[in-house]
């Protein structure tokens, strides 16, 4: 200290700190938290509010799905592949049937393939609503989220009214559809669809420029292009990194290459981009059906085939023929040719694919379903390590991890 200047014995902040003992804290989020959407539990190592490491733990929700599979026919299989993914069971269903009719070579009828693609995308609709809704909710944006599950209800009756369930529907048979559509049923989805585009212009409208909302969610959960494409992603998530990779348009099934509609692709990868993916897709979406809607051909929705499709009732009730083949066909299953082979369509969540394998028997002997909801959680980490631990429940939302399809 240099002379005639004042002794001052208070110790400085950062001599303070050298000789604090600190340590990160380390903490549980879930699976008990609301934000976790289920058995999911984040280990999670804090430095004050930043996420120092984050370890994910899926949970136990396992239901043997692969195995339960592998124990009933090929028709059997139908609602388990309801709940994988609950909000959008009809692309599930479809999905699978798509893989075991690639597996037999059989041509579905083309209503049926049209029927196909307005389930299946009215679950999208469902699907993307509720992530959007449940992103706003979480945030704080409560008057979004109704307008969202307001529309997904319209959804739902309409989906109830076309094969008797909410959620699990099991709509879809090996050949086509369970049924036709019900007596004026395509009048009253297309009045639903004027509702749900207005509600969904409500949610984007209170969203999309809402300063509270875009400081939440620009900038946050960062993912680059070359790390989604190394964990795995599909859908939405990979579209907001930037990559043009849709299975509708990349290898089209039933009949994607007859409507014309766009794909979404951003460009940051952030919670906003994921989040304004299914904005786009919703519009896209609702184009889609009411395209189908419209081009909807006459004809029958299953194949007429007694090896593979049920006969119909006064057939079973009217002659031996009939009563034998319903016998077989429900005691002993499709007889599915042995082969194997791998089959992918467009969930909400991104590719949904399926390996099947049979031994020429009326079960599977292999069926095993690459859902896209596990790759997406597995690159939360790195998505959330870095930053604020407020941030990780928006980036959560936005992967929107459905615990059916990530622990089967």
């Amino acid at each position: 200290m240099a002379s005639g200047d004042e002794y001052d014995p208070t110790p400085s902040d950062d001599e303070l700190e050298a000789h604090l003992q600190t340590r990160n804290m380390v903490i549980n989020l879930g699976p008990s938290h609301p934000a976790t959407h289920g058995t999911v539990r984040l280990r999670l190592e804090l430095d004050g509010e930043t996420i120092v490491k984050m370890d994910t733990e899926i949970g136990f929700l396992h239901r043997g799905f692969q195995k339960s599979c592998e124990n009933v026919t090929w028709t059997q299989v139908l609602p388990y592949t309801d709940r994988l993914d609950y909000v959008a069971s009809l692309g599930n269903n479809f999905g699978y049937l798509t893989a075991v009719e690639k597996l037999i070579g059989i041509d579905i009828p083309l209503r049926a393939k049209y029927i196909r693609v307005i389930g299946a995308e009215l679950h999208r609709l469902a699907s993307h609503l509720t992530t959007a809704g449940a992103l706003a909710l979480e945030l704080g944006g409560f008057s979004a989220f109704l307008y969202a599950i307001e529309a997904r209800e319209l959804l739902t009756d309409r989906v109830t009214e076309l094969t008797g369930a909410r959620l699990t529907t099991s709509y879809g048979r090996i050949g086509g559809l369970n049924r036709d559509l019900p007596p004026g049923w395509s009048e009253k989805t297309l009045k639903s669809l004027v509702k749900v585009e207005e509600l969904a212009a409500e949610v984007d409208a209170l969203l999309t420029r809402n300063r509270i909302f875009t400081d939440r969610t620009k900038g946050t959960g960062v993912i680059s292009k070359a790390d989604a494409l190394d964990f795995g992603f599909t859908g939405p998530c990979l579209r907001a990194c930037g990559v043009d990779y849709d299975v509708r348009k990349a290898n089209p099934y039933w009949v994607y290459d007859k409507l014309d509609f766009e794909v979404a692709v951003g460009h940051n990868g952030d919670n906003f981009d994921r989040y304004y993916m299914r904005v786009i897709e919703i519009r896209e979406s609702l184009k889609i059906v009411r395209q189908a809607l419209a081009d909807l051909p006459p004809g029958p929705v299953l194949i007429d085939d007694w090896r593979i499709a049920l006969p119909p009732k006064d057939q079973v009730y009217g002659s031996i023929e009939g009563v034998i083949a319903h016998f077989k066909l429900v005691m002993e299953g499709v007889p599915v040719p042995p082969g194997e082979t791998y089959s992918c369509t467009e969930s909400p969540n991104g590719e949904l694919g399926w390996y099947l394998r049979s031994d020429g028997s009326g079960r599977p002997y292999k069926c095993h379903v690459r859902a896209p909801g596990f790759n997406l959680l597995s690159g939360l980490a790195r998505m959330c390590e870095g930053r604020m631990l407020a941030d990780l429940i928006p980036t959560f939302d936005t992967i929107n991890m459905i615990g059916g399809e990530v622990e089967q």
